[in-house]
């Protein structure tokens, strides 16, 4: 991703950064010059993305961390010396049958997606006030706040939470000079789809979507970056929606599908 934007100076902190969106994340800050802490539940492909991109001349660290475990997000924020922008990118949304979500799937979801959200953004404020300024990202979804998907009634409960959290702190943490917005991503092309079908049922999506094809992690990344750049200055308490135009149309069939 070329650097559009420019980060030098500051400390990113991005989590579920290891693959997928959150990798592309990583990556595109990391090439507009920004320090990267990718904290993720899989340490090994963290730090083998860590490493690879410190190969090539950029500062990037891992942390290991379950973003269900409050203390540790804590202890986390509070041993960094500086942070300039949060993006809770990390999800968790196996699919279930409405009548087969127990209270262990649900309790995981609902903090990994939205609680883990809360915490990180409470751990962050000490940081931010050190400078007067700070920026809060989260990647949410269209599935909750804007459309459904079967099996995934406990993922669109957590990220609708997500777009409430989205405007209420913004309003509370303005004054603080700390703005806090989203993106929602549509169908995007990356491991964790898996979750949803196999190839044909991705080609499926694809032709249901208007721009005729799946999004990529990068598409995600460059709205991150861009809500995060002294250019959105002043958006605060939005989502940007990422997603080929699938939420437009009314019906399938006015785009043939």
């Amino acid at each position: 991703m070329s650097p559009a934007f420019d980060f030098t100076g500051r400390s990113v902190l991005v989590t579920g950064g290891a693959q997928g969106i959150g990798r592309a994340i990583v990556e595109g800050f990391a090439a507009c010059g920004a320090r990267v802490l990718i904290a993720d539940l899989q340490q090994a492909p963290a730090e083998a993305l860590a490493q690879s991109l410190r190969d090539a001349g950029r500062e990037v660290h891992a942390a290991a961390i379950d973003l269900a475990d409050r203390d540790a997000i804590l202890q986390l924020l509070g041993g960094l010396p500086r942070l300039d922008v949060l993006v809770h990118n990390a999800g968790y949304f196996p699919l279930r049958p409405l009548q087969e979500i127990g209270p262990e799937l649900l309790d995981r979801t609902l903090t990994v997606n939205l609680g883990a959200l809360f915490w990180l953004t409470q751990g962050a404020l000490p940081l931010f006030r050190q400078q007067g300024r700070g920026c809060v990202l989260v990647t949410s979804s269209v599935t909750g706040p804007r459309v459904a998907y079967p099996g995934l009634t406990h993922y669109a409960a957590s990220k609708a939470g997500v777009n409430g959290f989205i405007r209420n702190a913004a309003l509370e943490l303005a004054a603080e000079g700390v703005r806090v917005n989203g993106v929602e991503p549509g169908m995007i092309r990356t491991p964790a789809m898996g979750n949803l079908g196999d190839g044909e049922h991705a080609a499926a999506i694809a032709r249901g979507v208007p721009l005729g094809r799946l999004g990529e992690p990068g598409d995600i990344a460059a709205a991150m970056l861009f809500l995060a750049s002294d250019q959105a200055s002043y958006i605060t308490g939005q989502t940007l929606v990422v997603d080929g135009g699938a939420t437009l149309p009314e019906t399938l069939a006015a785009t043939g599908g």
